[in-house]
């Protein structure tokens, strides 16, 4: 198979989430979840990413489809879902990514029942979305730190400072 044929299976449907989180439920893996809208993909993408992948055996993405990045973060996103997806498919520790359409993730967290529910340790873990759903199933939420000096903001930032 080829290195894309790959990378485009790792992008998944709802249809195909059930099958695959209860077959992983069935084999006792241990199921993490985190999403976000991973815009322009940069070192703190690959950092936060990795760790939530070392808390667990599979690592499930949830990428905000374009209409909630845009209520998110006025003026984005840069890249397209398909390319944000895709860019996040192709990290080897990253095993499945899925979109969202809804401002939250919570559907998806309800849908996937993760063992491990991470966000970024800008997050309280009492306000994280889905945290009492998880831990109500027998499942933790954790925070993982940012890498210090990165970021979509910042790299935005450089690229138009140095347009000037």
């Amino acid at each position: 198979m080829k290195h894309l044929e790959i990378i485009h299976q790792k992008i998944i449907s709802a249809s195909q989430l059930n099958l695959l989180t209860s077959k992983y439920h069935f084999k006792d893996k241990k199921i993490v979840f985190t999403n976000g809208c991973f815009d322009i993909l940069h070192l703190g993408h690959i950092d936060y990413l990795s760790k939530a992948a070392d808390l667990g055996h599979i690592l499930i993405v949830g990428v905000n489809a374009d209409a909630s990045v845009g209520k998110l973060k006025p003026g984005r996103p840069i890249h397209n879902q398909l390319q944000r997806m895709v860019l996040i498919a192709s990290l080897h520790f990253v095993d499945h990514v899925i979109l969202f359409e809804e401002d939250t993730p919570i559907n998806l967290i309800n849908q996937i029942k993760p063992d491990v529910l991470v966000k970024g340790a800008d997050y309280k873990i009492e306000n994280i979305v889905g945290g009492p759903e998880v831990t109500a199933n027998g499942g933790i939420v954790v925070t993982i730190p940012f890498l210090e000096g990165y970021g979509t903001s910042l790299t935005i930032e450089k690229i138009n400072t140095a347009k000037k």
